[in-house]
């Protein structure tokens, strides 16, 4: 697996990105949001139990993302089509206001490390990126539970410092100071 200090591969991948007729999809690389942080976060597979509630969460975290001027990106192996149609079917995923990665051909899961040697779908990850795309956090969850957007958000907020964090540091605290 990638870790802390790599460069996030490169990549071009189809996303669902709109309910909207005639805008539903968007191609996306890893220089759609350049200058921007990158929070992707990677969940098994479409139409399951646990994956919808985080997905869900990092679309009411959203904004606080947008307000650390960072973008969130999710993704899994399954089609665009696959993630139009579950946005349209299930009521917490319909308002998403970031892209779904299709990652169909497991090409990002594979280079990033992270595809499951059991199911073959991508496992339960999230990155934060910088900027100049280098990866600066990096965890994976078991399948069967969920992650914390909060503490992702966390995480950014003491990257963005560029300071020493200390243990269970919030954004608004004081750091260690350089």
């Amino acid at each position: 697996m990638l870790g802390v200090g790599e460069k996030f591969p490169a990549f071009h991948l189809n996303a669902a990105v709109s309910l909207e007729k005639g805008k539903e999809f968007a191609e996306i690389n890893q220089d759609t949001y350049a200058d921007k942080w990158k929070v992707y976060f990677f969940w098994p597979l479409d139409f399951t139990f646990v994956c919808p509630t985080e997905i869900a969460a990092f679309g009411k975290a959203n904004k606080e993302f947008s307000d650390r001027d960072a973008q969130v990106l999710g993704g899994s192996t399954d089609s665009w089509f696959t993630h139009l149609n579950w946005r349209l079917h299930h009521d917490d995923l319909r308002d998403l206001p970031f892209p779904m990665l299709s990652d169909f051909k497991a090409e990002l899961v594979t280079a990033l490390g992270i595809r499951d040697p059991h199911i073959g779908a991508a496992q339960r990850a999230t990155f934060i990126v910088d900027p100049t795309n280098v990866i600066r956090f990096v965890s994976v969850n078991d399948l069967s539970v969920g992650r914390n957007p909060k503490e992702v958000l966390r995480v950014l907020d003491a990257l963005q410092t560029d300071e020493l964090c200390p243990c269970n540091w919030e954004k608004g605290e004081s750091t260690l100071g350089k």
